[in-house]
């Protein structure tokens, strides 16, 4: 994915399996999107093993054959790191660390050191660490030793506390700590929210690097942090956003992404208060991804355990600009017509179709499409608004492209 070597870059190899369950295809689309993560880390890719299994092997992950392989080309030419892209039980990890003598890291523990790197505020920081500690606790078995073993005073005499159990009391206490400030904070939050008023909210969401933050910058006339790269936002950014004479919030949220660990889910679940309290969502979409439809449905999945996959909601596929559909030769009579080959009109007819006027088609980027897109969230915020407030109605008139731009 990487076009050309960076020697400032940390080298790593990329190791996946293919099972019943995730084919060859599958295998490589995670594989992908691994290495983007690990680009994004700072890392990169330069071999990649796969291994055709019923299931993972309990103690290694692969057969001792293919972790041969990768130790081989590891010493060769001396990778420091090895990403697993499924998470690893804390034996395997000891097992594989022992046998690779490099660095061995998971998928879940890539995301997390990138949530770490693009935490800015303390409360993105002070979730980050939470799920950083839950994640290191059942992996605690001999990765640190400290100088005092005991806490001392009454009671505490004698042989004292293993150093396992010492680093788990340790990381406990931390843990505690840090939920009992995300509380404080999130009272914090709640009244910032409160205070906003009754002003209509609107929560951007969807698949990580889809172009929300870009989006809102647009829309918005902000500069909120926008970078090809995934998860560059984490902290939500909210803007007073006004279309025609109609103010509204807008609000920008950490991205989602497949096999997202459980630790960040539950870390960053007040995070996503402001897609709960959210009035209307304006799911993004990278169309100009070969499987959007499969990052639609991991963005729905998450929508769902936070209890708001039934608010109104507007479908926005963005990056048309960049939207190819492979060529298909009508000729060859043993080739399939698949989804692939769709252009985008031809999208549009299929279950597209009967979200109708809530599928928008736009390039954020280009700024395509986006008068049809102001409308549309106009009129959908207009509806909320006077059904909250429709003694002042008037004050908004249906959309009209004649009717005076007033940002």
């Amino acid at each position: 994915m990487l076009e050309k070597k960076d020697i400032s870059l940390e080298k790593a190899v990329l190791v996946g399996i293919i099972t019943k369950d995730q084919d060859e295809a599958k295998s490589k689309e995670y594989l992908d999107e691994l290495e983007f993560l690990t680009y994004t880390a700072g890392g990169e890719v330069v071999a990649r093993f796969t291994q055709k299994m019923d299931m993972p092997n309990p103690r290694t992950f692969i057969g001792t054959g293919k972790m041969e392989e990768v130790q081989d080309y590891i010493n060769e030419y001396n990778v420091g790191t090895a990403i697993f892209d499924d998470e690893l039980s804390p034996a395997q990890e000891r097992n594989i660390s022992k046998l690779l003598n490099c660095k061995v890291l998971d998928r879940t523990n890539l995301i997390l050191d990138i949530f770490a790197q693009r935490a800015q505020t303390s409360y993105a920081r002070t979730q980050v660490e939470l799920a950083q500690c839950e994640y290191l606790l059942p992996r605690l078995k001999g990765m640190w030793t400290h100088l005092e073993r005991q806490k001392g005073g009454i009671g505490m005499r004698g042989p004292g506390e293993t150093e396992i159990e010492t680093d788990r009391r340790i990381v406990r206490d931390k843990i505690a700590l840090l939920k009992a400030k995300i509380k404080t904070i999130d009272k914090q939050m709640a009244v910032q929210r409160g205070n906003r008023g009754q002003m209509v909210r609107v929560a951007l969401v969807g698949y990580t690097n889809v172009g929300k933050s870009t989006l809102m910058n647009v829309i918005s006339k902000s500069e909120v942090f926008a970078e090809n790269k995934l998860f560059a936002t984490l902290d939500t950014t909210v803007r007073k956003v006004v279309i025609k004479n109609l103010p509204f919030l807008m609000s920008d949220t950490v991205g989602f992404i497949r096999k997202l660990p459980t630790q960040l889910v539950e870390s960053f679940k007040s995070t996503l208060d402001e897609v709960r309290e959210a009035d209307l969502l304006l799911h993004v979409v990278d169309i100009s991804h070969p499987n959007f439809e499969e990052h639609i449905e991991s963005v729905n999945k998450i929508l769902d355990e936070i209890d708001s996959a039934d608010k109104p909601t507007i479908m926005v596929f963005n990056k048309i600009d960049a939207y190819e559909a492979e060529p298909f030769d009508d000729d060859d009579l043993v080739a399939e017509r698949t989804k692939v080959n769709y252009t985008l009109d031809e999208w549009k007819t299929t279950w597209m179709s009967k979200i109708g006027e809530n599928a928008l088609f736009i390039s954020a980027t280009n700024k395509e499409n986006l008068e049809d897109f102001r409308k549309r969230v106009y009129n959908e915020v207009r509806k909320i608004h006077i059904t909250r407030f429709p003694y002042n109605h008037f004050l908004y008139p249906d959309y009209d492209e004649n009717y005076d731009d007033a940002q």
